[in-house]
């Protein structure tokens, strides 16, 4: 099976000038100052090579760009966000069932010990406050090949809209939300979440391995170059937990006790550590990920067996040292998933994304042992929150028409995205600015 092409994380300068940016109105103010703190199509990734869209996307432009390595010609719009929403056939006009079983179970009802994520209400509020105010105003649909010449729409993922240009591609994460193989939502400031999280991770995870990325030139946009991408991806986890059906905890609570060439032991329960971090890998089928053995990956020639052993070792050795970042900070890396390339030189990189709580669950750690022990669901830092929240309310998988995420719920998730990004880089998020027309 030949490799897909893929572009990496980070291309070279943008070598263009900006267009100057539009005056735009200042973001809510925070009412207390804060402390120190992409599920996707088939076989397609962020950084795949050109695919031919289904269909043409709306005419909303990405605020104003600066040029990168693009053609002479080419030419980025203005500053601005558009208002727009995200269309989806997921939605109706069901009336959201209540949120507050979810958000107790989740961590945020009775039975919650105060945490991290209660450390400082005043911020809280305030970033409620801002994405309220920005739900009308998501990153759903982007055009940016009308407005750059040159520019070509190479495919739209469920979160992440691919470019093309020549040597390179540009990765625009929207705000979009996806869980259960579809598009359940639209989370305001997601998409500068997920680039800006994995940019930091990207650049502290260099003595581990190298990665692909060049250069961010907005904070929702990132350039790659191309590299031919291994069709596996790697999943670390530590723990026996999850809620869909590839999940560990799904899996075991039916009976596996080996999965993915792991041996698992007997009387184990949802949300335990597991004695050690284990590698199960998955492969892109039709419309899903598949869970794989590594002699599969190897006996059908998807990697070779150096390859693979060379990937393994990056992925583990990255999830240990995500794990004790995430400690330092008061956070538990529970699992998350890995990709990689190779380049014609022969070496494998790190692409994609990295620990962001799209592709990581990441829990409370201080609330950990206590919740556990009575039973509650950990404190979720990541889309586990929405994704409880659905199983609750319906069958993501099956039901053809999902209730609407409530707004409450919509708002909590893009609170603990931000909570996240703030409290493992101990920097403080800007709130982009946005412009009506």
């Amino acid at each position: 099976m030949g490799r897909r092409e893929y572009i990496s994380y980070r291309s070279t300068t943008l070598a263009v000038r900006p267009k100057p940016r539009a005056a735009l109105p200042p973001p809510p103010k925070p009412q207390a100052k804060r402390g120190t703190p992409a599920a996707k199509p088939p076989n397609l990734s962020p950084f795949s090579s050109p695919m031919s869209p289904s269909a043409p996307p709306s005419a909303l432009r990405l605020r104003g760009l600066p040029k990168a390595s693009l053609p002479a010609s080419s030419s980025f719009p203005p500053s601005s966000r558009f208002p727009h929403h995200l269309s989806m056939s997921a939605s109706s006009s069901r009336r959201p069932p209540p949120l507050a079983a979810t958000a107790a179970a989740a961590g945020t009802g009775s039975g919650a010990s105060p945490s991290l994520l209660a450390a400082d209400p005043g911020h809280r509020d305030a970033v409620l406050l801002a994405a309220r105010g920005a739900m009308a105003n998501c990153l759903g649909e982007t055009s940016l090949h009308l407005a750059v010449p040159g520019l070509r729409l190479a495919a739209k993922g469920k979160v992440r809209d691919v470019y093309e240009s020549g040597e390179h591609l540009v990765l625009v994460t929207t705000d979009r939300q996806s869980a259960f193989d579809r598009v359940l939502a639209s989370i305001p400031f997601k998409g500068q979440v997920l680039n800006e999280t994995s940019l930091w991770w990207f650049d502290r995870t260099r003595h581990i391995t190298p990665n692909a990325v060049v250069s961010s030139p907005d904070k929702n946009v990132t350039i790659a170059k191309r590299c031919s991408v291994f069709p596996v991806e790697f999943v670390v986890r530590g723990y026996v937990t999850g809620s869909t059906d590839t999940s560990l905890w799904t899996v075991y609570n039916k009976g596996a006790r080996n999965y993915c060439g792991n041996v698992l032991r007997d009387g184990m329960v949802k949300n335990q550590k597991l004695s050690a971090n284990i590698l199960t890998p998955t492969t892109k089928a039709a419309d899903h990920d598949v869970p794989v053995t590594p002699e599969e990956i190897i006996n059908s020639g998807l990697m070779s067996k150096e390859d693979f052993d060379e990937a393994r070792s990056k992925a583990l050795s990255l999830f240990a040292y995500g794990q004790e970042v995430a400690l330092e900070n008061g956070l538990i890396l529970v699992d998350t998933k890995y990709e990689f390339g190779k380049t014609a030189d022969g070496t494998i990189m790190l692409i994609d994304e990295v620990h962001t709580p799209d592709s990581s669950r990441y829990w409370i750690a201080d609330s950990y042992e206590e919740r556990f022990s009575s039973g509650l669901e950990p404190e979720n830092v990541d889309k586990e929150f929405l994704r409880l929240w659905f199983k609750n309310n319906c069958n993501p998988y099956e039901d053809a028409v999902l209730p609407e995420a409530p707004e409450e719920l919509v708002c909590e998730l893009a609170w603990r995205y931000i909570f996240l990004f703030e409290t493992i880089t101990n920097t403080k998020f800007e709130i982009p600015k946005t412009q009506c027309h």
